[in-house]
């Protein structure tokens, strides 16, 4: 065709049919659409992430790792959410381009039960839950715990002591904070659960103040260091002292037993004297007198008088009676 829209001739070629021409564009646009639409019906899913179908903009199903299809052309859609990875959030510190931690005073500064300053950076885990939850319930979830985390912080640190946020009770405020954003998050459901809350870093503002506090803690762990030597100290010397006690408890039970076996033996010696005495009392009688002499005054030579006293011949002395020497 020229200019004036007459179709022109050239001789030996045969003029184009312009129908043809059409179903060739048309048949090459539907291929298109076709090629296109078989490569967006598939998608893939890893082993960290799910993703959360919508058809028409409505959710309609959950996938988790591995190749799924889905209508293509809009009619459905995927939206992948990492779900198994641990994710954090930094308040009161950040790092810069190099790596390191830069503090952000608007974040980190608190004030404490006993109306003293600190310094505290927390760092906090978190991870995705509901993937449908995260992406539809609000605008912005990483920002709602960031707010929550940094309003209950500032809640239980400003219930305790500066001594505790800053030497022994760090372990206690960590679990009041995430007990209590966990109780939040249950409640209004974002799609994020929390991991662990660890507080990264505690000071005072001033160096002086910093220099009080490692004076403190310094005197602490001495104080430490005497209990477990004086605890040492202890168990070694319980055993000596158990072995003390039962070394006298066996000796009192020896002196015990040795008393009561005395003790029987007085008593038979005093029952067979008995038995005596009712035998030969005048007998009896007289030897538990001489035998009395004898033990008052030892060494003195004793002599039994048979007679009257005054022949010599008549006494005899007690040793062969007692056999004595």
């Amino acid at each position: 065709m020229d200019n004036n829209g007459f179709y022109s001739y050239t001789p030996g070629k045969k003029p184009a049919n312009p129908k043809k021409i059409r179903n060739i564009i048309l048949t090459a646009a539907v291929a298109l659409l076709v090629l296109v639409g078989i490569l967006t019906c598939f998608y893939t899913v890893d082993d960290k992430q799910q993703a959360v179908v919508t058809t028409f903009g409505r959710v309609s199903g959950i996938t988790d790792a591995g190749l799924h299809f889905k209508l293509p052309f809009g009619i459905q859609q995927v939206h992948k959410v990492d779900v198994n990875v641990y994710q954090k959030i930094e308040l009161g510190y950040e790092q810069n381009a190099a790596g390191v931690d830069v503090t952000k005073a608007s974040e980190s500064t608190m004030i404490t039960g006993d109306y003293n300053i600190v310094n505290v950076d927390f760092f906090v885990e978190y991870k995705i839950s509901d993937p449908v939850q995260y992406l539809y319930s609000s605008n912005d979830p990483e920002l709602i715990l960031k707010n929550l985390i940094q309003s209950q912080v500032r809640n239980v640190v400003g219930s305790s002591t500066v001594d505790a946020v800053l030497t022994d009770g760090k372990e206690n405020i960590q679990m009041q904070v995430k007990e209590l954003v966990s109780q939040i998050l249950e409640e209004y459901d974002i799609g994020l659960t929390l991991v662990d809350v660890r507080i990264q870093d505690a000071e005072p503002p001033t160096q002086e103040v910093i220099e009080a506090f490692k004076a403190v803690e310094t005197a602490k762990q001495q104080a430490e260091a005497v209990v477990n030597d004086a605890k040492a100290y202890e168990n070694a010397q319980v055993p000596n002292a158990e072995a003390q006690v039962h070394k006298q408890l066996q000796n009192a039970e020896y002196l015990k037993q040795k008393r009561i076996n005395e003790a029987v033996e007085a008593v038979a010696m005093f029952e067979a004297m008995y038995n005596e005495y009712r035998l030969n009392p005048d007998i009896t009688r007289s030897r538990m007198y001489y035998e009395a002499i004898s033990e008052i005054l030892p060494g003195v030579k004793l002599y039994i008088n048979t007679g009257d006293g005054q022949s010599i011949d008549m006494l005899l002395p007690l040793e062969s009676i007692i056999g004595g020497n």
